[in-house]
């Protein structure tokens, strides 16, 4: 009646007048609960008047029978919600509140009604509140006192919280209301396991951190409190105390911390030179590298000290001398200690660095072993990273700059010593090196350049090779100048010179290590637009060498090359300049070559001609695919419509030395176009990749074109390239009555060949490749092909590879049909599969013959095994009668993936994979005497994850698992027997 408008609260409040003055205390409380409901829910329809009545009314009732107060403060807590609240009712209900309830001894609803008034009357009357002054504070500090309620210490720490940042006077009471916080540290609270308001141990640690660590003037209290609780030996007391000495720091100044300095750092280098915990570490000198911050921020006046020096030179005189003793064993604490305090500022940096460079710099001289060597230099290299942070070297206060000689001279001493180790050290500190602006001089880097060279050539070690290949990417474009005049003529010339004296070179495996070791070079250094500019060229002129050669080993050559340009492809990417001159240089290029190995008069040499080869066509995919992909819409445009040309018309006269003895026509008949089909896979790369918004001239006669080869062709590999080509320019396809056409055409083709016929398989990968092109993007076809595909799995002869194709369905495919190919890939596609089709699978299993169950298996492990772990778990009761049975099923592939598939779930759902613990054990037993390796070894990570299952579940089986597991640790295979050592461990 009251929200209707029918009845007015003051009514309301006359009608419940007998129960209201009734003389029996439950009574009252009764219909003061009645009228307090009321006010919840119709609180914002009061008139001004009545709220001040019944503010007057609560308020007398306050005094009342202990009964009667629950409601009384859900009365209050509905009128402190009323926006016409008259000015100063808001300090008379919380003075009211103060005087005459004791709150602790409430409820825990009770009490958090009393929080939830203050709380939103300090979000709406601050000021009124402001008025009472520190009478507020401590009226808060009486009702807070004594709280236990994880639920209400949430509450009651953001209203300190509020106290303090909204600048409410706390007067003489913040060492009370310091008290009153600090007894719940540091937090001991563990929730129940039934637990439903879900409040964890770490909200309460971060909310009371942020209490203890809102204000300076709680430090002479708080700061002698962490160092105590620093002294003790728990180990979350330390962490917490670290912690929030960390966030103290981030508002303290000079004058908090000054007298508890030398405190805070005897407990700081004790926990770092002691501790166990690399928790506690990290803590530490994360507390450390904070009150180094904060000492450096603190302005001076000319007459206080400079404590930030004081402190630092207490920290380097119990610290620097550990840097000089011979056994070295608190090396690495005194280390870390003295990289903290540097690393807060670069005040704090130079006094450190000052005292520390050239006493590290004398040790490395001193010391010859090259185990001590790389400590110290390791050191090194973390000051000289310090130093990245604060940008280029000042010369005025550099203490590295006037150490860039012997710092130089020790870097470089590194790189030729033969410890492969201490060759890393050197190559990640001359990285740094570099990185500093300034810091190398021209014949400095010249001399970098050479032992990069050297280290990436012609050290033994692939470690080293690899590491100075990455350094020369990551300083190139700092100084490409260098590199590309320095360093490019060294590789390229080592290049020619290796093929040249190929036949002096004492083996074939030294000449071929090492021209390989140049391509990785040439293309790690391929950083830079300017460099890549000059190490293209260089890449396909020795491409154009190596695949004119008949040798067997050539085809490797030629695939070492084109990994090169795909990385080069790769480094391009983000820089428009260098990925068009890439796209534009190289692309052409590899066509116009392909071109050329595909012409009749060159292919009665088939075997020879490298560029034909499906392992090289393979490689160079990847290539164009990533030259392509960022292109801009409009550059993207301008190359398709030469590319398409190119295979549609035969139009070659973009390809460099287009001159070619007869027209290329990948699309036409007769046999001596076979070669020139091959390439369609180049095709692939091209237009699979371009942007979506791409028009594709004469895409419907491609489309045509396409399919009829990919049904057509003699060559497995060709057909199933343009099957892939056909599904990704379908997948992009916008959708419309063109797109509802040539898939109608490719079902029509599709159909009758499945049927009967030599082509039966070609048919069926076309048919899986366009069955993903529309499953990605959810194409309402799809399921009408899905269908098509699950009938097929009940076919003798083409069963088998039907259920292999439900992975390639679900799985991530390399290079086409991907996001990073801008293919239409809906983010749930997998789940929408999965509900969609497993049911049909199961029924299918249910009803088929002995001799085809086993495809009904293969193709659900597949499903299974690609779907998102949390999905499956829901699933799981149902679905697991079935991944037991397939674990009986002859066919490897299919034990395989189930295992992987029941292996996570065993980790994550220990309780269901319970009940059928008899069944696993004995299939997995089973499997681990598997012919198969893969299986055998799967089969143990499963036996192995058996043992999270709950430990009575398991102790009937221990005894004889761990029998069984024996055989195992005598396999012939030593990867098996490492998993089986583990498995049986844990049993």
């Amino acid at each position: 009646g009251v929200k209707d408008g029918r009845w007015t609260v003051l009514q309301l409040v006359e009608a419940l007048g007998f129960s209201l003055e009734n003389t029996d205390a439950r009574m009252r409380g009764r219909g003061i609960q009645l009228l307090s409901q009321v006010l919840l829910q119709c609180y914002s329809m009061l008139q001004e008047k009545e709220v001040l009545h019944l503010v007057l009314f609560y308020e007398s009732r306050l005094q009342d029978h202990h009964l009667v107060i629950p409601s009384v403060l859900q009365g209050l807590r509905a009128l402190s919600m009323c926006e016409v609240l008259s000015p100063g009712l808001a300090v008379s209900v919380l003075k009211a509140i103060f005087q005459e309830v004791h709150v602790q001894s409430l409820l825990q609803l009770d009490r958090h009604t009393v929080y939830s008034i203050i709380t939103n009357f300090m979000s709406t009357r601050e000021e009124e509140l402001k008025g009472l002054g520190a009478n507020f504070t401590f009226g808060f500090i009486q009702v807070m006192d004594g709280e236990k309620d994880p639920r209400n210490l949430l509450v009651a720490f953001q209203i300190v919280r509020d106290l303090i940042a909204k600048d409410y006077d706390l007067g003489p009471f913040v060492e009370e209301l310091f008290e009153v916080t600090s007894c719940y540290f540091p937090v001991d609270f563990t929730p129940p396991s039934n637990d439903p308001h879900g409040i964890q141990r770490e909200d309460l640690i971060l909310s009371l951190r942020a209490v203890l660590a809102s204000t300076p003037q709680f430090a002479e209290f708080l700061l002698p409190l962490l160092i105590e609780k620093l002294d003790s030996e728990l180990q979350s007391a330390k962490l917490d105390s670290l912690q929030t000495l960390t966030a103290c720091c981030a508002i303290y100044g000079q004058k908090e911390l000054q007298e508890f300095l030398p405190s805070l750092w005897s407990s700081l280098r004790r926990e770092v030179f002691q501790t166990a915990s690399e928790k506690i570490e990290t803590e530490c000198l994360a507390a450390l590298r904070a009150l180094s911050a904060c000492l450096s921020r603190s302005v001076l006046s000319s007459d206080s000290e400079d404590l930030l020096d004081s402190f630092l030179s207490s920290i380097l005189q119990d610290c620097r001398h550990h840097l000089c003793e011979p056994d070295m064993k608190l090396v690495w604490p005194s280390a870390k200690l003295l990289q903290a305090a540097a690393g807060a500022s670069l005040r704090a940096y130079h006094c450190i660095t000052r005292s520390v460079l050239p006493l590290l710099l004398e040790q490395y001289t001193k010391h010859t072993q090259s185990s001590q060597r790389r400590t110290i230099l390791e050191m090194l290299l973390g000051f000289l990273e310090l130093q990245q942070k604060w940008g280029h070297v000042e010369e005025d206060e550099s203490t590295l700059l006037s150490l860039q000689a012997p710092v130089c001279s020790v870097v470089f001493s590194a790189l030729t010593d033969p410890s492969v180790q201490l060759q890393l050290v050197g190559i990640k500190a001359l990285t740094v090196l570099g990185s500093l602006q300034g810091f190398l001089t021209s014949s400095d880097l010249e001399l970098v350049v050479d032992h990069l060279i050297r280290l990436a050539l012609h050290e033994e070690d692939s470690q080293s090779s690899e590491a100075a290949m990455e350094a020369a990417g990551s300083l190139a474009p700092s100084y490409p100048k260098v590199f590309s005049g320095r360093m490019v003529p060294r590789l390229e010339e080592e290049l020619q010179s290796g093929r040249a004296g190929k036949e002096r070179e004492e083996s074939y495996h030294n000449h071929h290590s090492l021209q390989q070791r140049c391509l990785q070079a040439l293309a790690a250094v391929s950083t830079h637009t300017s460099i890549v500019r000059e190490t293209v060229p260089v890449l396909l002129q020795h491409l154009q060498k190596v695949q004119k050669g008949t040798e067997a080993r050539n085809t490797q050559d030629v695939v070492a090359v084109c990994q090169s340009l795909h990385r080069v492809a790769l480094q391009c990417q983000q820089d428009a300049e260098g990925c068009w001159y890439f796209h534009q240089t190289v692309v052409p290029c590899l066509l116009a070559m392909a071109v050329q190995a595909a012409m009749p008069e060159s292919t009665h040499t088939l075997p020879g001609k490298a560029l034909l080869e499906e392992e090289v066509l393979a490689a160079m995919i990847p290539v164009i695919s990533a030259a392509t992909t960022h292109l801009s819409p409009e550059l993207a445009a301008q190359s398709v419509s030469q590319v398409v040309p190119l295979f549609l018309d035969g139009e070659v006269s973009f390809l460099p030395q287009n001159s070619f003895p007869c027209s290329f026509q990948p699309f036409g008949d007769g046999e001596c176009v076979e070669a020139q089909r091959r390439l369609v896979a180049l095709l692939m790369a091209f237009v699979c990749s371009l942007p979506r918004d791409v028009a594709i001239p004469q895409q419907e006669w491609l489309l045509r074109e396409l399919l009829a080869l990919s049904c057509s062709c003699n060559c497995p590999f060709t057909a199933t390239t343009a099957a892939k080509c056909f599904a990704g320019l379908v997948n992009k396809h916008p959708a419309g009555q063109q797109l509802d056409e040539i898939l109608q055409l490719a079902v029509n083709r599709i159909e009758p060949i499945l049927v009967d016929g030599p082509r039966r398989m070609q048919a069926l990968t076309l048919l899986l490749w366009v069955t993903k092109a529309l499953v990605l993007r959810y194409h309402p076809l799809s399921s009408c092909l899905t269908d098509k595909l699950l009938g097929l799995l009940g076919d003798t002869e083409l069963g088998p590879a039907a259920a292999d194709g439900f992975s390639l369905l679900m799985a991530e495919s390399p290079d086409v049909l991907h996001k990073g190919c801008h293919a239409d890939v809906r983010i749930m596609f997998r789940q929408r599969f999965f509900t969609d089709n497993v049911p049909k699978l199961v029924q299918g299993f249910h009803g088929a013959g002995p001799d085809v169950k086993a495809n009904y298996l293969k193709g659900l492990s597949h499903v299974l095994n690609h779907l998102p772990k949390p999905v499956l778990v829901t699933e799981l009761p149902t679905l697991l009668p079935l991944l037991l049975e397939a674990l009986s099923c002859s066919d490897r592939v299919v034990q395989l993936s189930t295992l992987s598939c029941l292996h996570p779930l065993l980790l994550e759902a220990p309780q269901i994979m319970s009940l059928h613990v008899d069944t696993l054990v004995t299939k997995f037993l089973n499997l681990t005497s598997s012919p198969t390796m893969a299986v055998r070894i799967a089969a143990l990570r499963c036996a192995h994850a058996l043992t999270s299952l709950p430990t009575t579940v398991l102790l009937p089986y221990k005894g004889r698992v761990i029998r069984a597991l024996a055989k195992p640790l005598d396999d012939k295979k030593r990867l098996v027997r490492k998993e089986a050592v583990a498995a049986r461990g844990e049993w």
